[in-house]
């Protein structure tokens, strides 16, 4: 018969045959462990509702129950013919029973094993009744019931985790019976930390610390309680513990015991031997999350057979949970250990690690060796040949490198080696490395549920989420939040995001007690060398999601080969993340505590050095995919002499790949310069010109105006008219794109006047934005004159492609002043001026212009035709907010030809554009077009819709065509508009 086993204490598994089985969603999980614990007895329909739903249950209830049961049975005997009737869940009465070998669930062998304990201490035999103990505490594998839904899992959940405590003081008074006193201290310290109120386990306390000799804090234990009960509970300490107080002050001569661990009795069937060593640390309660990472390591663990030694490592930066993982998998799988457990922690993320020569002596008295040998390489043999006839699981928390644990490895297959590092321990042969990652957003939330309660999680979900998203998904930071506000009952979640949402604040917030995560960091960064703790810092200076390498080597002043070095040394220390070759980024703690550091040292003229060799970098290769994306047009010149040549990007596709690729960082470049002094100023301002140029994005609108509202204040501060003006100039052209034009008007009418050059590239883009601006906004006697100015210049300085740009925009305004024929003229000379030049992008621009033109000048058609090769072009290069707006116009013009269903797609299309890209000028565009389109295809009531989207976005915009989409709306005969406010 296959051999089904069962797990319920922790996640809920099976195994058929020793193969995982998938046991589908968390209710029907939930129906299973119902059937579980009820031990083969029958469980009715009704009861299992009640335990799966409570007093709400759905409406179809019972036929989702039958649907978990038919999926049950399918899973657990997959071999059972169609029809054949179920022998393992089977039906009874009005209800279902799961008949299994009581030995198939871990929760039976538990209570098997723990009354085989109770009988062996009756008897007088203490070891049998301490290691039986221990191997029953090792079934436990998490928090029972681990995700269980429903009243009945909930009730199961905190009896089998009352079970799981009581068995474990049980333990904790076995040890402490058979002199393992000095064993047991750290368990017992793990327990009343979880469990404070529970005065047993203060009571083994103070007895394991009294045999150690510790006198003084075995009293401070009772201190500590006798306080705590009194303000939690307002009552005394009970007569256990203050009898145990008592006979300590007191030095009562029975509560002494040998230090070397008592002898068992002998039985008739075997000779006398000591316990094996059960070293781990205590499992937590709380473990959440990467059940498969468990599942995996578990399997490598206990597979731990062949030619050699299986050797498994756990990198990740400091606080991912590395050693509360290592001890939960080492838990999971002692059973499979049946020679015991070692563990040390080799302290190597601290000033001092652990001498392996030391370690191997404690291991070695651990396995019954009271005469040590001398040297390490001795030890180091001895240690292999004990080991060589036995299954132990050695765990090695902590370990700084490979060198430090190669000696503490046995020598022959059979045992398994766990063992945890900042570093990556790549120099042991055939080790199977494993990177422990942060948890996912999920995994974190549910951390932070089970130690604050699901209550406070389920009241504030948004809050919790912006918690665990502050702490990095970092284990210990969530633990150490979750810490802090358990303890603090009157703080809602709200009030723990609010303060975390400051990060100059983060690190100070993410501390309690003796726990912070500024100091695991600290111990990572203290490894460090001084040239890669200086990487470490100067890589924070750019508040970005990564860092490009060439970037890098500019903020460290090397070549790319030595600071590709620096950076992979990083990662090797787990202080950096690569998931990218040639790129890297920070863990977002990591990143606050590097600048922090920097701060520290306050080392100013080292920092903005480093930002300057980044501009020098970044601003003329910019200036370079410019070149390459608008072959011969002009660039304003910049404010000060560029240094140096920058990358190369030869085509067009160089060119938009790397600022796809860069723009967040080229952003963030400028965010970091702004900020400092004037030096930095310029040469972050003209960068950010140029990317406007570029990238028209709106997305980044409100990233990108909260840097120049800083570099308008710095601009001001040095008395930097140069710089303001352009400045206000990247004001204007960041507001246009963000559709605030009489915003776009005041900034860039600022900077003309700030402005003292008269023939200049700046001035000519000044003049032709206002210009532009001036014409959206219906005032083409206004427009005309800048864009006569702008011409002008362009024609002096042999700025082609600009007067081909200026002489479209143009033809907009002569448009508005009713000149047609001027304005077909003006633009059809753009166009031929563009394709003459070979620059795409002036071409794209101009058929649009064209487009505009004849669509007004009625010839719908030719515009239709234009137009759809403009957007062609914008679709090649990747302009998705000028694709948005062509594809408006084209729906105008489509409509204007009787082209009703082809105009509606092209309209819907631009509207996706127009939301995508956050523009709202493009979404009213798309609005009224569709919205005319659905009208011409006989669908009123959408297309009024669509109307007065489009009329509420144009009024609050203050453009003027909100006017023509008022009066369309009110010849449909409908309710009339409602009134907007005014345009701000």
């Amino acid at each position: 018969m296959p051999a089904l086993r069962f797990q319920v204490l922790g996640p809920v598994q099976a195994w058929l045959d020793g193969k995982p089985l998938s046991l589908g969603s968390p209710q029907q999980q939930a129906v299973l462990t119902a059937l579980l614990l009820h031990s083969g007895r029958p469980v009715t329909t009704q009861d299992l509702v009640d335990g799966l739903w409570g007093d709400r249950p759905p409406a179809q209830a019972v036929a989702a129950l039958r649907t978990y049961i038919s999926r049950l049975r399918t899973v657990i005997e997959p071999r059972r013919e169609v029809r054949a009737p179920a022998e393992l869940l089977v039906s009874v009465a009005d209800g279902y029973a799961l008949r299994i070998p009581g030995d198939a669930l871990d929760v039976t062998v538990f209570e098997s094993l723990s009354a085989e304990a109770a009988a062996a201490r009756a008897a007088g035999d203490l070891h049998e009744a301490h290691r039986l103990l221990v191997r029953a505490l090792g079934l436990f594998s998490g928090r029972p019931l681990t995700g269980i839904p429903g009243p009945y899992a909930d009730a199961q959940r905190l009896r089998l985790s009352e079970r799981q405590v009581a068995a474990s003081e049980d333990m904790c008074a076995a040890a402490l019976d058979i002199g393992l006193h000095a064993e047991v201290v750290g368990e017992l310290n793990s327990l009343t930390a979880e469990h404070p109120l529970r005065e047993r386990l203060r009571e083994l306390l103070m007895l394991a610390l009294y045999r150690c000799g510790r006198q003084a804090e075995s009293l401070g234990v009772y201190t500590d309680t006798r306080k705590l009960l009194i303000d939690e509970l307002g009552v005394e300490p009970g007569s256990g513990l203050s009898a145990m107080h008592s006979r300590i002050l007191a030095a009562d001569p029975t509560l002494a015991l040998p230090a070397v661990p008592t002898t068992a009795p002998l039985r008739e069937d075997s000779p006398a031997a000591p316990p094996p060593p059960a070293q781990l640390p205590a499992d937590v309660s709380d473990f959440s999350g990467r059940s498969e990472l468990v599942t995996d390591l578990s399997a490598v663990l206990m597979n731990a057979s062949g030619q050699a030694v299986v050797v498994t490592s756990l990198a990740g930066i400091g606080g991912v949970g590395k050693t509360t993982l290592a001890v939960h998998v080492a838990h999971r799988v002692r059973a499979d250990f049946p020679d015991g457990q070692l563990y040390v922690d080799l302290r190597g993320a601290g000033a001092s690690p652990a001498d392996p020569a030391v370690v191997l002596g404690d291991f070695l008295h651990a396995l019954g060796v009271t005469d040590n040998p001398d040297s390490l390489e001795q030890r180091a043999a001895l240690y292999r040949s004990l080991l060589a006839s036995r299954r132990m699981l050695i765990l090695l928390d902590n370990a700084r490198d490979a060198e430090q644990i190669r000696p503490l490895i046995p020598g022959v297959s059979g045992c398994a080696v766990l063992a945890t590092s900042r570093s990556r321990l790549a120099g042991i042969p055939g080790a199977h490395l494993v990177d422990v990652e942060e948890l996912t957003p999920q995994e974190a939330l549910a951390l932070f549920s089970a130690i604050v309660g699901e209550h406070r999680v389920t009241a504030e979900p948004e809050a919790a989420m912006a918690v665990v998203t502050a702490c990095g998904f970092l284990p210990l930071a969530v633990r150490i939040a979750a810490a802090r506000l358990a303890s603090r009952p009157r703080w809602s979640v709200s009030d723990l995001a609010r303060r975390l949402a400051d990060q100059r604040r983060r690190l100070d917030e993410l501390q309690l007690g003796n726990l912070a995560v500024e100091t695991t960091i600290g111990l990572g960064y203290g490894q460090l060398s001084p040239s890669e703790a200086r990487a470490f810092r100067l890589l924070s200076l750019i508040d970005s999601t990564d860092i490009p390498l060439a970037a890098a080597a500019a903020l460290l002043g090397e070549d790319e080969d030595t600071a590709e070095a620096l950076a992979e040394a990083l990662v090797e220390a787990n202080m950096l993340e690569c998931f990218t070759p040639g790129r890297y980024r920070y863990h977002d703690l990591l990143r606050l505590y590097a600048q922090r550091q920097n701060e520290r040292i306050s080392d100013i003229e080292e920092q903005q050095t480093a930002v300057r060799r980044l501009l020098d970098l970044l601003l003329p290769t910019a200036r370079n995919a410019a070149r390459s994306i608008e072959p011969d047009d002009q660039l304003p010149e910049p404010l000060n002499p560029l240094g140096s040549s920058g990358m190369e990007l030869p085509t067009s596709q160089d060119a938009r790949e790397w600022l796809r690729t860069e723009i967040t960082f080229l952003l963030s470049a400028v965010e970091a310069a702004v900020r400092g002094p004037g030096s930095l100023l310029r040469p972050a301002v003209d960068l950010l010109i140029v990317l406007n140029s570029l990238v028209e994005d709106p997305t980044h609108g409100s990233r990108v105006r909260r840097f120049l509202e800083a570099a308008e204040r710095n601009a001001e501060s040095y008395g930097d008219s140069a710089a303001l003006a352009r400045v206000h100039f990247a004001f204007g052209t960041l507001q246009s794109i963000t559709n605030d034009f009489q915003g776009a008007e005041r900034s860039l009418r600022k900077s003309l006047s700030l402005q003292v050059d008269d023939m200049t590239v700046l001035r000519s883009a000044t003049a032709n934005d206002l210009g532009i601006i001036l014409s959206l906004a219906n005032r083409p006697a206004e427009a005309l004159p800048f864009f006569e100015q702008a011409l002008a210049i362009s024609r002096v300085v042999g700025a082609p492609i600009g007067e081909a740009r200026l002489l479209g925009n143009m033809a907009r305004a002569q448009l508005g002043l009713g000149e047609a024929e001027v304005a077909v003229r003006s633009v059809t000379e753009a166009v031929a001026t563009a394709r003459a030049s070979k620059n795409g992008p002036c071409l794209a621009d101009t058929l649009y212009q064209l487009g505009v033109v004849l669509s007004s000048a009625d010839d719908p058609l030719a515009a239709a035709g234009h137009l759809r090769e403009s957007h062609r072009l914008y679709q090649s290069q990747q302009n998705r907010l000028r694709e948005g707006y062509t594809l408006a116009r084209l729906s105008s013009a489509l409509l204007a030809a009787g082209q009703h269903a082809e105009a509606a797609e092209a309209a819907e299309e631009s509207l996706t554009i127009g939301q995508e890209m956050d523009s709202a000028y493009c979404q009213g565009l798309a609005n009224a077009a569709l919205g005319e389109a659905l009208l011409a295809l006989a669908q009123p009531a959408r297309g009024l819709a669509c109307l007065r989207e489009a009329h509420a976005i144009f009024t609050r915009l203050g453009v003027p065509e909100a006017s023509p989409v008022a009066d369309l709306i009110s010849r449909q005969h409908t309710e009339p508009v409602p009134s907007s406010p005014p345009a701000p």
